[in-house]
């Protein structure tokens, strides 16, 4: 355990010899560099696991150094290892390796090979950072890390404007989140007068009061940090664009790192929420609505990134619907399983793109099936663990707990009864537009010439990802559950009377999947023709237009602040403060021009003016007696 930031140092290492060497590096050895930090850093969260399971303890923490002490307030850089942060890491530096390991042949030939793996390690290393931190100081740290480099990734291909407008804006709507949750940072510390995770977690029944003001905005500042990491309404607008970034990073982003920081950050400070349960019914119907709108986005999408990178959006839904329902464990459970299988669809998804020379529209694919029955099979088990087809897939294991549970809940809270069906019929939208995405790609016509894919550097990731997204994924659940009982987070308690009912709800979650996949299958693979007919309709047109726009979010924030910004950034640009001053110089100036213009050298003017004078004296001296008397 004594090695434990060790996971954190190589990573570190690799970004510095990288980002030292950029151009002058030879491809082989910046891979080298790039995956082996984080081999080695996934190696030694093995050991340090193993040590730490071993050794029986509930917690562990690293003290390295005091970062800064100003008026008492000390945080340390020190890093704690507990069963969610164990969780965290073992899945952050395992599918973090395999994506890093699919990156060095999917980047192969591009230009600042040694750039990309820069950022890539210093992704990893800041995530780490964030989950092991023993204070909410040094988690802000590792969360600000993300966030920077989300940008370096996002706009690689700076050369192109539109990347670049990508990366500023995913930079730019996680900062309003990041906002919140200094604030929440704030407000903890003024409350508790230290920013430790474990001491706020344990003392919050005592220093806190349920439902007070002081406690809603606290858990509302948090929540609403982790929304904009975890791409959650109203902060949801980047993530789609986010796909402006090589396909590895998307993989990164959506499966092993930025987007699990909130999820984690909510189930890491659960007693802070859980005194505030207002906002926990609030946290579980933003994740509906997520869903739900996310879910009507990846049904009209063409691009296959796009159409995975909504996906995500929608399972992210679910992970805060348990939040909100106290159902942590199960939300986490999908995370790691979410993991798996977003990281085999999106790495998948990249191989299928450079077999068609770089295309993503999945409308110029077609009949790769028979070209490429490895990348169907990959496409198969992550499409049905995205769906949760029954029992052969981990996403079937996950998904329906969380529905379970939130029907649980609704026996207690009429709202979450709602939110129940939200999320039945987000399952029915998966299937369809799981269905949509490899039936089109997969089957049909070939639109694009295929190019040939090979190298273990290709298919061992996807191999070993295929087989982490079936059920044998699943059975990490019970060391997953011990973990986390380990760990103190609170496992879901179903009354005995209401088991069966619980039961019952999963089944008809899973039926209804299964219809949803069958109407998917009815529509694309048999009666496409009148699917295309309706989109040709004004009412289809126009109904599709609103569901690819994700419902108009961006051009609602292009009304409501970009264009108000801008307009006040061009009225203030010249600073009208400072132009005020220059007022009285401009009316010298202006005084001084008018009496040098009178400086002609005419005595017939000077005695005009001199006899003006005059006179205009005389009437002031009249007019003054007049008054006067």
């Amino acid at each position: 355990m004594s090695l434990l930031a060790l996971t954190i140092l190589f990573p570190l290492i690799g970004f510095v010899l990288l980002a030292a060497g950029r151009n002058k590096l030879p491809e082989s050895v910046a891979a080298i560099i790039g995956v082996g930090a984080v081999g080695l850093s996934a190696l030694f969260a093995l050991i340090a696991g193993m040590s730490f399971v071993g050794s029986g303890e509930a917690v562990y923490v690293q003290h390295l150094w005091t970062w800064f002490n100003v008026g008492g307030f000390a945080p340390g850089i020190s890093l704690q290892l507990d069963g969610l942060s164990l969780l965290m890491l073992g899945m952050i530096t395992g599918v973090g390796f395999l994506i890093h390991i699919f990156a060095a042949w999917y980047m192969r030939g591009e230009e600042d090979f040694a750039r990309f793996f820069s950022y890539f390690n210093l992704f990893v290393a800041s995530m780490l950072l964030l989950v092991l931190g023993d204070n909410l100081a040094l988690l802000f740290l590792g969360w600000e890390g993300v966030g920077l480099c989300s940008y370096l990734l996002i706009g690689y291909y700076y050369q192109n404007p539109a990347n670049g407008f990508a990366a500023i804006k995913a930079f730019t709507v996680t900062r309003v989140g990041d906002v919140f949750l200094l604030i929440a940072l704030f407000l903890l510390y003024q409350q508790f007068g230290t920013l430790n995770i474990a001491e706020i977690v344990a003392t919050a029944p005592v220093v806190m009061t349920a439902s007070s003001t002081l406690t809603i905005v606290t858990a509302l500042m948090l929540f609403l940090g982790a929304a904009g990491k975890s791409a959650q309404i109203p902060l949801q607008t980047w993530l789609a664009d986010a796909m402006a970034g090589p396909t590895p990073v998307s993989a990164l982003i959506h499966a092993a790192t930025m987007v699990t920081a909130g999820v984690y950050l909510c189930c890491r400070m659960f007693s802070v929420f859980e005194l505030a349960p207002e906002v926990m019914v609030f946290i579980s119907i933003t994740g509906a609505v997520t869903l739900i709108v996310a879910g009507f986005a990846a049904l009209v999408q063409t691009d296959i990134k796009r159409i995975l990178a909504y996906s995500t959006m929608s399972q992210l839904g679910y992970m805060f619907m348990a939040v909100g329902a106290e159902a942590y464990q199960a939300g986490l459970f999908h995370m790691l399983a979410h993991a798996f299988f977003k990281a085999l669809l999106f790495l998948s998804s990249g191989a299928v793109i450079l077999a068609y020379h770089h295309e993503q529209n999945i409308f110029k694919m077609g009949g790769l099936f028979k070209r490429n029955k490895f990348l169907f099979a990959c496409f198969a088990i992550g499409g049905g663990a995205l769906a949760a087809i029954p029992f052969i897939t981990v996403g079937f294991f996950s998904k329906d707990a969380i529905l379970g549970a939130v029907w649980v809940k609704g026996n207690s809270i009429a709202i979450y009864d709602c939110l129940y069906w939200t999320g039945v019929a987000g399952a029915f939208l998966t299937s369809i537009y799981t269905f949509r995405l490899i039936w089109v790609v997969f089957f049909g016509k070939e639109n694009t010439p295929y190019h040939e894919i090979k190298g273990v550097t290709y298919w061992g990731p996807l191999a070993i990802l295929a087989v982490l997204s079936t059920f044998v994924g699943a059975a990490l659940k019970a060391p997953v559950e011990k973990l986390l009982n380990s760990a103190q987070i609170p496992a879901f308690n179903v009354p005995e009377i209401l088991e069966h009912g619980m039961h019952s709800a999963e089944h008809t979650a899973v039926g209804i999947a299964l219809f949803g996949l069958a109407v998917g299958v009815a529509l694309f693979a048999f009666a496409y023709g009148a699917v295309k007919s309706f989109a040709n309709t004004s009412f289809g047109a126009g109904l599709a237009n609103i569901c690819r726009n994700a419902l108009g979010f961006d051009a609602l924030y292009d009304i409501v602040f970009v264009k108000p910004y801008l307009f006040f950034a061009k009225l203030f640009g010249r600073d009208p403060v400072d132009a005020l001053w220059l007022v009285l110089p401009a009316l010298v100036k202006g005084g001084n021009r008018f009496t040098s213009s009178r400086q002609t050298g005419s005595l017939r003017e000077y005695a005009s003016s001199m006899t003006l004078g005059l006179v205009v004296l005389l009437m002031i001296l009249i007019v003054t007696q007049i008054v006067g008397k």
